[in-house]
């Protein structure tokens, strides 16, 4: 799910139903309004969970159980009319279609900002559902239930219904996954194409370094589920000089997973495009507020959404999550580090499934993760946190280091 986690949360977003006429006036608009230049100074968090019963970790969610324990914080989503009040140190919450319950900070300049109020608010999060009986899970993948949608929502029903002739991972991906997201900035505009091409490359290494989903002998079955789920929907955006025009094509070329209408079917034929929608597929002709929609619908790797989103990363247990963050936000503080960083992952820039099945047991991506890991530990170093987390974070990575080593010597 996009989340407003930029300047977009401090004021309402109005639709724009400006009719689309052309291919070409979509791809103009989704690369001027998906990559926002800038000094790269924002970075914010959001933070998944699968949800679970203390008593009977496998027990199916109740939305009415799930809205309760949230209160005034639950969107209307699970309760119709909720205020969906922000957490007490800002963060947004949001309830995905299992019933996954995800938080989504403010940005910030800084990360230790960030790191303080999230865990105000995780823990402010975990006190409320402690009192209704229920806990956060731990891993990227939940390894109690099956996939099994909770909220019922035209959206969600179509998304499904899109969904099931191609498998089991659209579902997974919906009702069972847990994630980790950072979001950074894309960066000014001569620094734009080496930076995507640096967080995209990085996807890889970071799958196989925080893969905390183990299933079916796949080290991340969240990111094989992801991965699964659609050519183009979830299909990194190739590197190249010019994101923004690929990442455009990419978007039109997708099929539709639904078209808002009044009542609560929102299905679309299946195959049909965006690029087929303007042609006159479907019995009205699209909005620009429907391409707005239809990005929603996009779950590759890095999703620039104006700033750029970082959507490989497995969930981490308790606050472990803050180890790839700072990794992550180290690496894209300085612009010779991205470059390097661009070097280091090039021999397995397009290893996704493999990383995602091995692990670091893949010796390539071991190799490229060490060096990766050398470049992180110092530029983490550097980074405005406080001493007790720095101190964490680097012993974490250098623990990291250590199993590369051994992790590597066999597939």
């Amino acid at each position: 799910m996009i989340v407003l986690t930029t300047v977009e949360q401090a004021g309402e977003v109005q639709p724009d139903h400006r009719r689309l006429r052309a291919r070409v006036e979509a791809e103009a608009y989704v690369a001027s309004v998906c990559f926002k230049h800038g000094p790269p100074r924002l970075v914010g968090v959001e933070l998944e969970w699968t949800a679970h019963h203390r008593d009977d970790p496998a027990r199916r969610l109740e939305p009415a159980h799930l809205a309760a324990a949230l209160g005034p914080h639950a969107p209307a989503t699970v309760r119709a009319g909720s205020p969906h009040d922000a957490l007490p140190a800002g963060s947004l919450l949001t309830v995905e279609p299992g019933g996954q319950v995800e938080i989504s900070s403010l940005p910030a300049t800084s990360l230790g900002t960030v790191i303080d109020a999230v865990a105000a608010d995780t823990a402010y999060l975990t006190g409320r559902l402690d009192e209704a009986g229920l806990v956060l899970g731990t891993r990227g993948l939940d390894p109690h239930r099956g996939p099994r949608r909770v909220l019922d929502t035209p959206r969600y029903a179509a998304m499904e219904h899109a969904f099931t002739p191609l498998g089991p991972e659209g579902l997974t991906m919906m009702c069972a996954t847990a994630g980790l997201q950072v979001c950074l900035d894309a960066g000014e505009a001569d620094q734009v194409a080496t930076r995507f091409a640096a967080i995209t490359s990085l996807g890889p290494v970071c799958t196989a370094l925080f893969a905390n989903s183990p299933a079916d002998g796949w080290a991340s079955a969240r990111a094989r589920a992801v991965l699964g789920i659609q050519p183009g929907r979830s299909s990194p955006v190739p590197a190249t000089d010019d994101p923004a025009a690929a990442w455009a094509r990419q978007v039109v070329d997708t099929p539709l997973l639904f078209a808002r209408r009044p009542g609560a079917d929102w299905t679309v034929p299946h195959g049909v495009t965006f690029a087929d929608w303007i042609d006159g597929a479907l019995p009205r002709p699209p909005t620009v507020d429907d391409l707005d929609y239809h990005l929603t619908s996009m779950f590759t790797p890095v999703r620039p959404h104006g700033y750029v989103e970082v959507r490989y990363l497995d969930a981490q247990p308790g606050p472990e999550w803050v180890v790839p963050v700072a990794l992550l936000t180290a690496l894209m503080a300085d612009p010779r580090t991205v470059d390097a960083v661009v070097d280091a992952c090039a021999p397995v820039a397009d290893r996704w499934l493999e990383a995602a099945r091995l692990g670091l047991a893949d010796p390539p991506t071991a190799a490229a993760a060490r060096r990766v890991l050398d470049l992180g530990i110092p530029a983490v170093d550097r980074l405005d946190l406080p001493a007790a987390t720095r101190a964490h974070v680097l012993q974490r990575c250098t623990a990291l280091v250590d199993r590369t080593h051994t992790a590597g010597r066999t597939p």
